[in-house]
């Protein structure tokens, strides 16, 4: 039966007149706009019906979003062009016409800027990695390095709000909540959709995690990636008070989910389903958070592999092996955002602790899945909203201040497992990792690829809103088939 119609079964005349603001308001009209999410609603753990559209290659995800944009030209694009011109203006011809952060203002007469480490080649592939990532250098033919990722956005909110979301204005569900509305939960014990957060210390150049990050938009609440807390209670009031048993908490979940339950009759708002399921959930989670944070059964090789703060609450390193151990429970999407990549006066200085704090911990997750052999279906993407500047912002004779304004035009990203192609270099920027000239990647190109991985076709995970089908990918993007195994 129809939300709206079994709604309007237990409106009375009075009430209808007396609640037309608030019952009809929130319950019959959400009701009524939500009618696409139906069906995922009365089938919570399974997702849409029609889900997955095609075979998938993955079954869950791993984000780990560099959050302020990592230097591509520092750390994956060696372009000799750009160490031969150090220290001489941008070419006028690589800029015109080009927007830019209003941090450096007009690119014209800016001095290039060389890499800061040397660049050397790495493994069968012979891909081309800096030398401030040794450890990402040495799986190098796990990887698939996209190098004309571009974007729209300019500046960081939008552009990772774009990255997350399809688009640049807060409001629309990010890519976690997509997968979990379209196909459901693989666990009963977390949330299908976890998000963690990081920041090396000491960093003056960090961002801010806005709870749009990782929102559900326009989907019902249930879809809402759920934030763990960098310390060692993840999750708020999972221990009972004191006096209150296991077994008096399940009686007093069962009889609030039972008055729930009326009003869900009552009104049909399915938030008030949410809330029923979230109080389950949480019940559920009492028990499986604590297993999961105790790495007590961690090999000690394996602890080592993720670096000297893997045992440490909130870093980087602790939330790789994390994340392994969700996608270990069937959790479907875990995203891991660690700020500190807005170098624009601290290439020398901050750029190496950014890289000592991730390198290893990114690289030790993909070889420990691969380990567990759930590398084949676990798909792993790491990078940033942009990338920097090949040109200086602030003083060539000023060393220690060196920095790299925003950069959309070319970038890296790279991906690995979950059916990618491992051990290649995919698209190109210019002679000047100025702008992407083959093969381009645009951020929708990057979103439908993602989601025809996990066999979700882009076009079709549709969701009715104002009176329009909206999708992640909005109007855009094509499937990139180049790097896929």
């Amino acid at each position: 039966m129809h939300p709206l119609i079994d709604h309007q079964r237990h409106v009375t005349r009075r009430e209808l007149f007396g609640r037309t603001a608030t019952g009809i308001g929130t319950a019959a009209l959400a009701a009524l706009l939500a009618k696409d999410g139906a069906a995922a609603e009365a089938n919570p753990a399974g997702g849409l019906p029609d889900l997955p559209h095609f075979a998938p290659k993955a079954k869950r995800v791993i984000y780990l979003f560099q959050n302020g944009a990592p230097t591509h030209v520092d750390l994956f694009d060696y372009k000799p062009k750009i160490k031969e011109l150090h220290g001489k203006p941008v070419p006028e011809s690589f800029v015109a016409g080009k927007r830019f952060s209003t941090m450096t203002g007009a690119p014209q007469g800016k001095l290039m800027l060389a890499p800061v480490e040397p660049f050397k080649q790495h493994g069968k592939s012979g891909a081309w990695v800096s030398n401030f990532l040794p450890h990402t250098a040495k799986i190098a033919d796990d990887l698939c390095f996209v190098k004309s990722m571009h974007t729209e956005a300019v500046n960081h909110a939008p552009g990772i709000t774009f990255f997350l979301t399809g688009s640049e204005l807060p409001g629309r569900p990010a890519m976690g909540a997509w997968l979990t509305y379209g196909l459901g939960s693989m666990n009963e014990n977390f949330p299908a959709y976890v998000v963690m957060t990081s920041i090396s210390k000491g960093t003056s150049c960090g961002q801010i995690f806005y709870d749009f990050y990782w929102g559900k938009g326009f989907l019902p609440s249930r879809y809402q990636g759920v934030k763990f807390r960098g310390s060692t209670e993840p999750v708020l009031y999972l221990t009972n008070p004191d006096g209150v048993s296991r077994e008096v908490r399940r009686g007093m979940l069962d009889d609030l989910a039972k008055l729930n339950e009326v009003k869900l009759r009552d009104f049909g708002d399915p938030e008030i389903a949410t809330r029923i399921s979230q109080y389950e959930m949480a019940y559920k989670m009492q028990a499986s958070v604590p297993d999961l944070t105790d790495f007590g059964k961690e090999k000690k090789d394996v602890l080592d592999s993720y670096g000297p703060s893997v045992k440490e609450p909130g870093t980087f390193a602790y939330n790789c092996l994390m994340a392994r151990r969700l996608v270990e429970r069937g959790v479907r999407f875990v995203q891991l955002m660690h700020a500190g990549w807005d170098q624009h006066n601290s290439l020398t200085t901050e750029l190496y602790n950014q890289c000592r704090d991730t390198d290893q911990p990114s690289a030790a997750l993909v070889q420990d899945l691969k380990r567990l052999g759930l590398l084949d279906d676990t798909l792993v993407v790491w990078g940033g909203e942009f990338g920097r500047t090949p040109f200086i912002q602030g003083n060539l004779a000023d060393r220690p201040r060196w920095g790299r304004d925003h950069h959309p035009y070319a970038f890296t990203v790279w991906m690995a497992g979950g059916g990618i192609k491992p051990g290649i270099s995919y698209g190109a920027s210019d002679d000047l990792a100025m702008s992407a000239v083959t093969d381009p990647v645009h951020v929708h190109d990057f979103q439908a690829t993602l989601l025809h991985l996990l066999g979700v076709d882009h076009e079709r995970l549709t969701f009715k809103f104002q009176g329009r089908h909206f999708r992640l990918t909005d109007v855009h993007g094509k499937v990139v088939k180049g790097i896929l195994a």
